[in-house]
């Protein structure tokens, strides 16, 4: 509360300070210029970039089939009523940067927000230890025309897209996962003028495992969370005692030699391996922890998937990792954690987009729905809103004499 009141009251000095207090960096200008994006396209290998273009084809061909059809209907005669789908007008995008620089986060949000037709994008990252944000993420959002691109990380980047600073346009939704402090800002801002996708707080990964899953695959799947960051948390849960103990012995051989160990190990100090009697409470656990990832790796995984009604998303069989997930298969991995998967869904096209309903009544229409209205509003005391209906009548019933 603290960063987001000296933001909100600081602006631009605000962000300046902070950054320095928490990132240890002194910078001048929080836009990335036109020639910082530049040389970070020209930066960014071949290689990298095409698979970035395919990630970006299967992201949008999945997201395209997300839209909504407007829709008219006459739900009495006389009365018709009709939605319109508009785009949010402005919208803040927040990508992680700290441990992990999350290029595929600027695909997850941004394609999205352009499919959407939103008017103004601002992305907001965190620079790294030379002062620059990551090429990658430059080319990404130049990719996708996205140009109002800032240096700001952390809680006080969401302070800034919410209140708006010297540099930085204030918004009327922000998305992007992020860290406590991240998740905890943006919570914090909703309750005061802008709108929030969801919350999504530090990685979650489950899988559920029989005795015909390879233990080595489980083992890099739950690694492949662990390194997330220290706050992350995976799980296996399985009614077959011996394939939790291959899988340990797995997760120890593989942790050797993964880059990112210290984090992993960290994050797997509270994580767990589980075993039940049997496959109902392996379910039951399951829809009761609502995992942001859930990986069903056994041999009847389509009927286990039927029964699963709490997860963000969801990868079935030995040849789905999440890493597919989290890069390019198509779906997007902005998800609820915190067991917020029991009510709210993974971010797509709609949550860019606002439905507006409309409604028009004709003379016989009022006619019609009048007597409902006026009988109604008079059982809740609210006579005003009877008598805007009856004037309407009575003069109907006037020009009719």
């Amino acid at each position: 509360m603290e960063i987001l009141e000296h933001v909100k009251n600081g602006g631009d000095h605000s962000l300046f300070e902070l950054t320095k207090k928490y990132d240890g960096l002194e910078i001048s200008e929080l836009k990335v210029s036109e020639e910082e994006i530049r040389r970070a396209v020209e930066e960014v290998p071949e290689d990298l970039k095409e698979a970035i273009g395919m990630a970006r084809k299967n992201i949008e061909k999945f997201h395209k089939c997300q839209k909504i059809d407007e829709c008219l209907i006459t739900t009495t005669t006389g009365v018709k009523c009709w939605t319109r789908i508009v785009p949010i007008d402005r919208v803040g995008l927040y990508i992680p940067g700290g441990t992990a620089p999350l290029l595929s986060t600027v695909l997850m949000l941004g394609i999205p927000a352009r499919l959407a037709g939103c008017n103004e994008i601002v992305l907001c990252t965190p620079p790294g230890e030379d002062g620059r944000i990551h090429p990658a993420i430059l080319y990404c959002a130049d990719l996708l025309g996205i140009q109002m691109i800032f240096k700001a990380g952390g809680a006080q980047a969401i302070a800034a897209m919410a209140y708006g600073t010297e540099s930085i346009p204030g918004v009327d939704k922000i998305f992007g996962p992020g860290n406590a402090y991240v998740t905890l800002a943006k919570q914090l801002v909703s309750l005061e003028k802008v709108a929030i996708d969801m919350p999504a707080g530090p990685s979650e990964l489950a899988v559920i495992a029989d005795g015909t899953a390879n233990p080595a695959f489980i083992a890099s799947d739950l690694l492949s969370q662990a390194e997330h960051g220290t706050d992350s948390q995976v799980l296996l849960v399985s009614s077959d005692p011996g394939l939790a103990d291959k899988v340990q012995e797995e997760v120890e051989k593989q942790l050797e030699v993964l880059p990112r160990k210290d984090i992993a190990l960290k994050s797997l100090d509270k994580s767990r391996i589980i075993v039940l009697e049997d496959k109902d409470e392996v379910i039951d656990l399951i829809n009761e922890y609502a995992p942001e990832h859930l990986i069903i790796m056994c041999r009847d995984y389509g009927e286990v998937g039927i029964r699963i009604k709490n997860a963000g998303s969801v990868f079935m069989g030995t040849y789905t990792p999440e890493s597919a997930g989290d890069y390019a298969s198509g779906t997007n991995h902005t998800l609820p954690t915190g067991g917020y998967a029991r009510a709210y869904s993974g971010l797509g096209l709609t949550d860019f987009q606002k439905r507006i309903s409309f409604q028009e009544i004709s003379e016989v229409g009022l006619m019609n729905l009048g007597p409902s209205i006026i009988r109604m509003a008079e059982e809740e005391e609210l006579l005003g809103h009877a008598r805007a209906v009856d004037i309407r009548l009575r003069k109907t019933s006037s020009n009719s004499d």
